[in-house]
Order: C-alpha cells, then structure tokens, then sequence
C-alpha cells in the first residue's frame, strides 16, 4: 500500500505534460491542441504527451495535422487572433527552423505591429536534448535564437511539478510562449504537482542551498547541477543552484542575490557555449555585483558542432554533472588571491 501510495504522489514529465494539457481543455473551452500525431489514432505524439485527449476531448480540440510547421505555426497564430488558446506542438525543436519566419516576424511581434491591439496568445510546445542518438537534426538547443527576440517568452522546466505549473501559466499567458521539454528527462520520476497550481514565469527557484559558488540553469543541466553539487560537497565545497525555470526573461533578482552571497558563479546549460544565453547571464552578473565577485564568472556548455549520433562522441558532447563538477572546481582555482 506505501509503494502505491508514494507512485501516486509522483509523476513523470510525459505525465506532468498531460495532466497540464487535459486541466487546460477541461476548464477553458478555448484552448486548442495541435500538432503532428498529436491526436489519439496517431498515438498521442512522438511521446505520448497527449496520449487520451483527442478522446476526451474530441477531435475539434485536440487534432493531428499534416507534416508542416510552417502551417502548424500559421494556423496557431490566426487561431489566438481570433480569440482561442491555441497549444501548437513542434514535434522536435530543430524543426522549429522551418516556422522562423512565422513565429518572429509574425506572433512575437503582431501586438508591437498592432499597436497594442492584437495579442498572440499561443503556447509553442517542443523538445530536444542529447543522449538517445538522435543526432544533429533532433536534438539541438536553439533557445539562443529566441531569447533575444521582443515579445516571446522562453521557458525550460527541469522537474514534471515545474513542468505542469509553468505550461498552465503559458496557456494563461497573453502572448507568444516557447516551452522547451528535455527529450531525456521525460520519464524521471518527481514530486507530482498541485491540480491547478501555477508556477509564475519569470520566477527562478533556488533548489540547493550553498556559500561557495552559484550555479545557473535550467531543464536537464539544472538537475545535473545538483548532482554535481552533491558531490562536491564531500570535497568541501559548498554550491548553491539556481534553477532559472524561464530564461527569458530570466530572474536576474534571483541569480543577482544568490551570487552576492557566494560571491562566484558559473553559468551552465546544453545550448552551445559560443553565442549562448550563458554569455547574457554572465555579462548581467559582472555588471551588477562586481564588487561581490571573489572570481571570474564561468561558463559551461556545448561544443560549437552537430550533436554527434556516435555513442561515444555524443557522450562527450553532452554537458554532464561531470563537467559541471570540474566547471566549479575551476571556478574555486580562479579565486581571487
């Protein structure tokens, strides 16, 4: 009876997704689902992520479309302006090059072009991430593309509870939001969430406390900064992690505070390391608490190539608790004399 009792306190990604999606549907009928195979004849999506909606819900609602993001992307943005939620699934983030056009030029700026009066309120779901082989088509972070684009918002959760408040808070959103899901975090086990309970975007979570250094993250790489963590403490360094939740706009009072108090940090994720939203976040940090810096603030991220579809090679690009560990060591090593 325990074992059963602690499973229904928990839940996966693919479960946290789905809870979210069916509560949205069920308590306002004017969000939409849609993507490819997202509907139940085709399974549910590539995951399952909407596995039993179509059903509940009918087809009106929660539909299959054709192999097109540019049409998933467009039909999305028509349907938010003419008063619907829509929820457009990007099957994987790399296709999401294919809607470029339509969701800067078009849903991240319809309310500047309008002066005001059009909103674009649609949720663009989508996934990535090294570590199953899918190599360098399917599994890129390109949140770098969009972080700096006015209007859209850029959230990555790394927990199923975080997952579920945070998409209920981008379907309530008034405009454009991209929400991000890690290809191999979907069936971790975490805390199951609060039916209705939203999480506020732009909020970041300190998930460990810690006096030496800060680190910053997000989706997969934020829980293998607590890995890391724990394992340098028997080293006797003490690290404190901040899980961003949303990159953009990020939580600079968070990080900012954090950082303050430890007085080093280092700034993690997938994405590549050249050009990546690490180089913003670092730059913020030196400009606002320089005086509280007892180090340089680091980085840490991937290589600036295509995701390798060779085990090994791919094993080697991935930004691991590993890496992140000897990131903080390095970042103890610069300590100011």
């Amino acid at each position: 009876m325990a074992d059963a009792a602690d499973k229904a306190k928990s839940m996966n990604l693919i479960q946290s997704v789905n809870a979210a999606l069916a509560y949205a549907l069920e308590h306002d009928p004017k969000v939409l689902v849609f993507g490819e195979d997202v509907a139940d004849p085709e399974n549910g999506g590539m995951m399952g992520c909407t596995r039993g909606l179509s059903t509940r819900f009918g087809n009106e609602r929660v539909r299959s479309t054709p192999i097109s993001e540019q049409a998933i992307i467009g039909a999305a943005i028509g349907a938010a302006m003419g008063g619907f939620k829509p929820v457009a699934e990007i099957m994987l983030m790399n296709f999401i090059a294919v809607a470029m056009d339509m969701i800067v030029n078009h849903a991240a700026k319809l309310r500047f072009m309008s002066g005001g009066q059009t909103a674009v309120p649609i949720v663009i779901r989508t996934t990535t991430g090294a570590g199953l082989r899918t190599a360098g088509q399917h599994a890129d972070y390109l949140e770098q593309w969009f972080t700096h684009t006015a209007g859209i918002k850029v959230i990555a959760p790394s927990t199923a509870a975080d997952a579920y408040g945070l998409l209920l808070s981008c379907i309530d959103d008034p405009d454009p939001c991209l929400f991000i899901e890690n290809l191999a975090s979907y069936l971790i086990q975490g805390a199951a969430p609060i039916p209705g309970q939203r999480i506020s975007l732009g909020k970041a979570k300190v998930t460990r406390e810690g006096a030496d250094a800060t680190v910053i993250s997000y989706s997969r790489q934020a829980n293998e900064a607590l890995a890391a963590a724990e394992a340098l403490a028997s080293e006797g360094i003490s690290v404190e992690v901040v899980d961003l939740r949303t990159i953009s706009p990020w939580d600079q009072e968070t990080v900012l505070n954090s950082v303050r108090k430890t007085g080093r940090a280092l700034v993690v994720h997938e994405a590549a390391k050249r050009f990546g939203p690490g180089g913003e976040i670092a730059s913020v940090i030196q400009e606002e608490v320089w005086d509280w810096l007892k180090a340089p603030v680091m980085r840490v991220g991937g290589p600036s190539c295509a995701v390798p579809f060779s085990k090994p090679l791919e094993e080697a690009f991935i930004v691991d608790h590993v890496k992140i560990a000897e990131g903080i060591r390095n970042l103890m090593n610069r300590s100011k004399k």
